[in-house]
């Protein structure tokens, strides 16, 4: 029998090139994720230096996105990552041990 929901949680770095453009992206995700999913939480870790330059930047704006989902919707996620500018690096895993 298949499983309907999993829990997952996805990590995604935003450039700090253009700061002003961070809420609108949190949001952008956010939105994504709720019109798919149930978001259990959204986590802004903020400004943090990045361990090794990713496209010549060295600072980057973490945020961890908690949600339950089918399976389907984490490809639908990252692909929408994957096409937008000001993303610098991003990751989406199960949950496990709650």
């Amino acid at each position: 029998m298949a499983k309907i929901s999993e829990k997952y949680e996805a990590v995604v770095i935003f450039s700090v090139k253009e700061e002003e453009a961070i809420p609108a992206l949190v949001t952008k995700f956010s939105d994504l994720i709720k019109g798919k999913a149930e978001l259990v939480s959204v986590d802004e870790w903020g400004k943090r230096k990045l361990s090794y330059p990713i496209n010549y930047e060295t600072d980057g704006y973490y945020v961890l996105y908690k949600f339950d989902a089918e399976p389907d919707v984490p490809a639908e996620f990252e692909r929408v990552i994957n096409i937008t500018d000001g993303v610098l690096r991003s990751m989406v895993v199960l949950r496990q041990g709650e």
